[in-house]
């Protein structure tokens, strides 16, 4: 399918009841208010497909740029393809869902994170942080770089309570991840945890609410699922 017919039956799918609750995290026109369901549906039909996702993105049009995510072929994304979806990601769920997701399963998404989590601009922060998330979800333990998400772990018991709301929602959020997709990891997640305390974050006018680190891992560890992985990142 072309990129074109793929907006043409988006575009009645659309709903403006659905278009206010999305606004309120950042996104704005061009929208059609597509709910994630219905997009699932072209999903299934057309799985993977690295062309039509870039033609998608760059559409500029928020649906198409999150269904692009859902259809894309990570392992084929480059680079230079995601920085420059990072560019356009101008709202948080798509630099914190989208992009990071994409980057999660393509080979440069643990090089792109790093370097986006030292980045000054919060939306490039997100995605670092988000990545980082996504990646600890799906990789096994014995292909992360365990030395490196301990120090992650400690730089984020440092500065957490010095980001911004956004980046400091997801720096939790990848905190959570990392305690309960990587078992070696859960108890120095947990350690830093009660040493952060209690983290806050104003999301706006949405039902966005920051989860303590502690009780979703434990929620995980009661169902015994500390360290199973997800098979993607992506929903």
């Amino acid at each position: 399918m072309s990129a074109a017919e793929i907006l043409n039956e988006l575009k009645p799918l659309g709903s403006d009841s659905y278009k206010r609750v999305i606004f309120k995290h950042g996104v704005s026109e061009p929208c059609y208010g597509v709910k994630i369901g219905d997009m699932q549906k072209i999903v299934k039909r057309v799985k993977k497909d690295y062309k039509l996702a870039l033609e998608l993105y760059d559409s500029g049009i928020y649906d198409a740029m999150y269904l692009a995510g859902l259809i894309a072929d990570d392992a084929k994304m480059t680079k230079k393809d995601l920085k420059h979806w990072l560019k356009g990601a101008y709202c948080r769920p798509l630099a914190g869902w989208t992009v990071a997701w994409v980057a999660a399963g393509s080979p440069h998404g643990w090089e792109l994170a790093l370097e986006w989590i030292d980045s000054d601009e919060s939306l490039t922060a997100i995605a670092g942080w988000a990545t980082l998330g996504s990646i600890v979800s799906v990789k096994p333990d014995n292909e992360l770089d365990l030395s490196t998400l301990k120090k992650l772990i400690a730089r984020v018991q440092k500065s957490i309570h010095k980001e911004c709301d956004e980046v400091r929602y997801h720096m939790n959020a990848f905190l959570i991840s990392l305690g309960s997709y990587v078992e070696p990891l859960t108890e120095t997640v947990l350690k830093a945890a009660e040493k952060i305390g209690p983290v806050t974050a104003d999301l706006g006018d949405n039902d966005c609410k920051t989860p303590s680190i502690i009780e979703y891992i434990g929620k995980v560890e009661k169902r015994g699922a500390i360290g199973k992985k997800r098979k993607t990142a992506k929903c």
